[in-house]
């Protein structure tokens, strides 16, 4: 298997949808696939290439760029129940209550797993995050093994007694 993945809490399975969901990324590993791409593609990219299957299973998906294609959640409401602070999702799934980030080169260097970790806490009805991470990103001094440190700072989250996440979470390395 190219797709690695690791969810949490890791004292619960994994919801039964996660491997739908792992299937797809690996269904495309060839053409997403960090470890044997000489450049990795932008965030954008992969999802662009998962999209059309990602909705097959029931999300609503980025569809570009612009404003009209995000995907917003709710983090507060005002008046007539009308959402006065919302976050940008890649993808949502309304059954499952279940998100997905898919990030690329700047998930570790730029922070992106932090704000999509952060985001997804405050998010009305997020019960599950997905979060797609390269498994190496390489950048001209050198390699990041974005996987394994994110799947790190999930560890040191999830299984520390001072937080209690209000989510699970799937980490997939691509």
């Amino acid at each position: 298997m190219s797709i690695w993945f690791s969810t949490f809490p890791r004292t619960q399975p994994p919801k039964d949808f996660i491997s739908k969901v792992v299937d797809i990324f690996e269904l495309y590993s060839d053409k997403i696939g960090t470890s044997q791409l000489k450049e990795g593609l932008k965030s954008n990219e992969v999802l662009a290439e998962l999209r059309a299957d990602l909705v097959k299973l029931g999300f609503e998906a980025e569809a570009g760029g612009k404003a009209k294609g995000k995907i917003k959640r709710p983090v507060f409401f005002g008046e007539n129940a009308q959402p006065t602070l919302q976050y940008e999702v890649d993808g949502w799934h309304p059954e499952w209550k279940a998100g997905i980030e898919i990030e690329a080169g700047r998930a570790l260097m730029g922070n992106a797993i932090y704000r999509d970790l952060i985001q997804a806490l405050v998010m009305v009805k997020m019960d599950h995050l997905i979060l797609a991470v390269p498994k190496v990103y390489r950048y001209k001094s050198g390699i990041s093994r974005d996987y394994d440190k994110t799947v790190s700072v999930a560890e040191a989250l999830y299984g520390h007694s001072r937080i209690v996440m209000p989510f699970s979470l799937c980490v997939i390395g691509y």
